[in-house]
This record gives C-alpha cells, sequence and structure tokens, in this order.
C-alpha cells in the first residue's frame, strides 16, 4: 500500500522563488495577479508629493519578488496587478488605497484607457487563465551583492536605466513602471531595506539617482505593526467621520484622524493592560509569578 503524502503548504502563502501566481488574458495583455489565500495586504497613498506603496516586511519581499521575476519577462503585454482583493485602507486615516500595476516599461505599455479597464476590474478578478510558476532566480545573489556593498562598498552595483520610470496615479492605479534594469535595482533596495528599520519603519525610494532621466516620485514603506495600524486607522475614522460635519473636506479630516489614531492605540492598550491584570490568578488571590 502506498505511503500517503504530507499536504505541501500552501503556495500561495509564501514569499519565495517559484511563486504560483494567476495568469489573466485580457486582449493585448497577459496580466499576472496573486492567488486568492494569499497573506500579504498592500495600500497606498500620496503624501509629500510621492505616491507611496506600503505594507509590511512579508508584504515587501513579495512585491521585491514580483518586481525582480517581471523584469525577465518576455512577453509583450505583460504586467503584475495586485487587485483590491489585497488592498487596504491606508494606515495612516485610512482613505481608500489603489490597486497597484508593475509595469515593465521596455515591453509594456499601459495607457490611461486600460488602466481604467484594469482598474475596474480589479474589484473583482474573474476565473484565471491559467497558473504560472514566477521564478526570481538570481535575486538572492543580489540581495547578498547589495549588502556587501552597503557594508563595506567592495561591490559596485551596475548602472541603472532610467528611461520611462515613472510611478503616478493613472486610471484609478498605482502604476509603478521601470526597465528592465532599474526593477531588478528596485527588487533588491525592498528587499533589503529591512536591514535599517527603524523604530518598526523601513523605507526605500524608487527613483533613479539621475533627475533629468527619471520622473518617477515614489516609496515603499513597511511597518512591522502594519496590521494593527491599518485596523487603528479604520476606528479612527469612523469616530472622527461620527462627529464631524458632513462638509468637512478629506484635507482637514486627515489631520484629526491622526490625531486620534494615539487615542485609540491607548485605549486599546489601556484595555490589554487591564485584561492582564483580571486574568484568572488575580481572580483567585493567586499573584502572578
Amino acid at each position: 500500500m502506498p505511503t500517503r503524502k504530507h499536504p505541501r503548504p500552501s503556495t500561495a502563502r509564501e514569499a519565495g522563488d517559484r511563486l504560483k501566481l494567476h495568469r489573466h488574458d485580457l486582449r493585448d495583455y497577459q496580466v499576472i495577479t496573486l492567488r486568492p489565500g494569499t497573506r500579504a495586504r498592500f495600500s497606498t497613498n500620496h503624501h509629500h508629493e510621492t505616491w507611496h506603496v506600503l505594507s509590511d516586511p512579508h508584504g515587501a519581499l513579495l512585491l521585491g519578488r514580483l518586481l525582480w521575476g517581471l523584469s525577465y519577462q518576455r512577453r509583450p503585454g505583460t504586467l503584475v496587478v495586485i487587485d483590491r482583493r489585497f488592498i487596504d485602507p491606508n494606515p495612516f486615516d485610512a482613505e481608500p488605497g489603489d490597486p497597484v500595476a508593475l509595469v515593465p516599461a521596455d515591453l509594456t505599455h499601459l495607457p490611461a484607457r486600460t488602466a481604467r479597464h484594469l482598474a475596474r476590474r480589479c474589484a473583482a478578478p474573474g476565473p484565471p487563465s491559467g497558473t504560472v510558476r514566477w521564478h526570481t532566480w538570481g535575486l538572492d545573489q543580489a540581495v547578498r551583492e547589495r549588502r556587501a556593498w552597503l557594508a563595506d562598498q567592495s561591490w559596485h552595483p551596475p548602472g541603472d536605466d532610467y528611461r520611462r520610470a515613472d510611478v503616478a496615479q493613472l486610471g484609478g492605479l498605482v502604476r509603478v513602471q521601470a526597465t528592465s534594469s532599474l526593477l531588478r535595482s528596485w527588487a533588491v533596495s525592498v528587499v533589503v531595506m529591512a536591514d535599517y528599520a527603524y523604530d518598526g519603519m523601513s523605507y526605500t525610494g524608487l527613483a533613479g539617482s539621475d533627475g533629468n532621466l527619471c520622473r518617477a516620485e515614489g516609496e515603499v514603506q513597511t511597518f512591522t505593526d502594519y496590521r494593527r495600524r491599518v485596523s487603528v486607522a479604520k476606528v479612527s475614522r469612523e469616530e472622527v467621520l461620527a462627529t464631524a460635519p458632513p462638509s468637512t473636506s478629506p484635507a482637514d479630516l486627515r489631520p484629526l484622524i491622526w490625531d486620534q489614531n494615539d487615542t485609540v492605540r491607548s485605549r486599546r492598550d489601556d484595555h490589554r493592560r487591564g485584561a492582564g491584570r483580571s486574568g484568572p490568578s488575580r481572580r483567585r488571590g493567586i499573584s502572578p509569578g
């Protein structure tokens, strides 16, 4: 009798090489999306004239894999879309985030009209045309080399092609677009930035070093407590909207919600400490420890 094999863990929850992703064939485009069950979550916001892609360290690792694998695609019209199933309200004031489109500039042209069509489809993608394995060979080695260079300047990164790089909102999507070499450079930066987190936050710019060649104004920012921040911001927004006049503008609402975030966090922390003090051992008259 054959031995029963243990089920393999779902690759939808991983962020390593050979990810399983879905492929959607839409006219002249091959759209790659995450599979249902993927754990990572993202959001976006526009602040200080910069579009931010927001997540936690796990999401950043997945994003790095997506950028790296995309840089090696050869089929024209290929792009990756992080659709609304994986987009949270942003973790600052809970305004809705936008889907994210990762575009290889030397392979795919994404005009505004097509972006609007994709944004509508992103609300609920239909059945996929197939499943693909997302190869990211070479990323781990590139990360090791970048870390060595950052540590002692012993390695010199190759020059990047900044032409057609751009990070902007287009037709309801945040389009992250770059040439293949720059997509790979961004992928490594996104993975490595976790090494330099400060107080649970890390970031890296999605831009080139030559302002004359690169119009990109983007940034990836992560928080170790990203999900908690999203949860707090959603509660804060609800509480502020419950008392604010209907005519209050979004620009006036944001600072009110930012202030309320502190109140909501403090209230949750107090509740957590109170729950700890009134645990079973205290009720039985037994002192902790």
